[in-house]
């Protein structure tokens, strides 16, 4: 009799969050609250209030606990597999949502939303992750793609084969971010060097580096703090050496 006193309780608890975001949103709930009816997705017929506390105290912020693997969460007491599968189809779920909502928006005009789908998708990470965006002539965006994982460095990354997929894609410009696991956000001297290799090897065959985004605790633009223009002179510089000594 308890037990279906609770589950009836439990129920009605879980309902009441329910209105309440189907009348205003998100608005007004606590961290607490969202997850507690993700988990509840899981297992519809659990107490997800205590498991979605002790997530909360163990990772630090709902966003941590979004982007931790499913085996972290499942050391949480009262978080298991079904429950752990939520949060991840959520997240992966909230990732292609920004990610499609970027095609045929021109860049420019869109800069916010590309760095929402950034850090949305590489904050957090354990290992590093290489994305590309794909634009055409007018910096509309044609496609977004991760194409490499671990050590980011032009000797991984294959700075000849990630502008053969952009001359597949007919784009004219790319974007290219990758993410710090330690959180910061601080270009290294291999992040240099390979923006100078792409800048240079897209040049020659007209296709433009806009910028390299790096993904930490915050987010570094090379071109809001001017290195891409810096980058984009010496490449022009060399491209015209190489030019002089042909002729």
């Amino acid at each position: 009799m308890e037990k279906e006193d609770w589950q009836r309780k439990g129920a009605g608890h879980r309902q009441r969050l329910r209105d309440r975001f189907l009348d205003r949103g998100l608005d007004g709930f606590s961290d607490k609250e969202i997850l507690e009816l993700l988990l509840s997705f899981g297992t519809p017929r659990s107490d997800c209030k205590e498991p979605a506390r002790r997530a909360l105290k163990q990772f630090g912020s709902l966003a941590a606990v979004l982007e931790t693997p499913l085996a972290g969460l499942q050391e949480i007491t009262g978080i298991g597999p079904k429950n752990g599968f939520a949060v991840h189809f959520i997240q992966a779920v909230a990732r292609r949502y920004l990610r499609d909502r970027l095609q045929g928006k021109r860049y420019l005009t869109s800069s916010a939303d590309v760095r929402d789908y950034l850090l949305h998708a590489l904050r957090g990470l354990k290992k590093e992750v290489l994305c590309v965006i794909y634009l055409d002539s007018s910096h509309a965006i044609l496609d977004t793609e991760t194409v490499a994982e671990g050590t980011i460095n032009v000797n991984t990354v294959y700075p000849r084969e990630l502008i053969k997929k952009a001359l597949q894609r007919n784009a004219a410009a790319l974007i290219i971010a990758h993410n710090h696991p330690s959180g910061s956000i601080v270009p290294s001297s291999q992040d240099m060097q390979l923006t100078r290799t792409l800048s240079l090897l897209g040049g020659m065959m007209q296709i433009r580096l806009l910028d390299h985004i790096i993904i930490g605790d915050d987010s570094f633009s090379f071109a809001d703090n001017g290195l891409m223009a810096e980058i984009h002179d010496a490449c022009r510089e060399t491209m015209e050496r190489l030019h002089s000594s042909k002729v």
